[in-house]
């Protein structure tokens, strides 16, 4: 049994060697680049497309919490001055590093003005939705910037 594991040594050391030398004939070549996620190169969490577009789309209300490694961006209360009586808030969450629709989940919160005291209100699920979709867009508009 021996005199098989003396034998079995080199042949073993010979297929390393065979496949090293075809691996260094392929040198030479120039690997293509490819286009790396933007979480991967970069120091958050998440997408980065999707978290600069997410912060875009949700600038116009003042920022609660922006967390760009759990991929959490909450806005504080929004009043738009056209109509006081009525507020918003949303609350984004970037839950992937690839830049994908399913990677985006977009919550906002409604509350109206009745005597004085803000009372919850039912959001548009179609609001929600237009938001998702100006995000996406816009990441992916600042994706093909980037490429270019």
């Amino acid at each position: 049994m021996s005199a098989f594991a003396n034998l079995r040594r080199p042949a073993t050391l010979a297929v390393a060697i065979a496949a090293t030398a075809s691996l260094a004939a392929c040198g030479g070549r120039e690997r293509p680049q490819a286009d790396l996620a933007a979480a991967q190169i970069t120091t958050i969490g998440v997408n980065s497309y999707l978290w600069r577009a997410a912060l875009d789309a949700v600038s116009f209300a003042p920022l609660l919490q922006a967390d760009s490694n759990g991929g959490v961006i909450v806005t504080d209360w929004y009043a738009n001055p056209s109509n006081p009586g009525e507020r918003v808030k949303v609350t984004v969450t970037i839950l992937d590093s690839d830049l994908r629709a399913d990677a985006l989940r977009v919550a906002a919160s409604r509350q109206v003005s009745q005597g004085g005291t803000w009372v919850d209100a039912p959001m548009q699920a179609a609001t929600v939705q237009r938001l998702e979709d100006i995000i996406l867009t816009k990441a992916r508009e600042l994706r093909r910037q980037a490429v270019s």
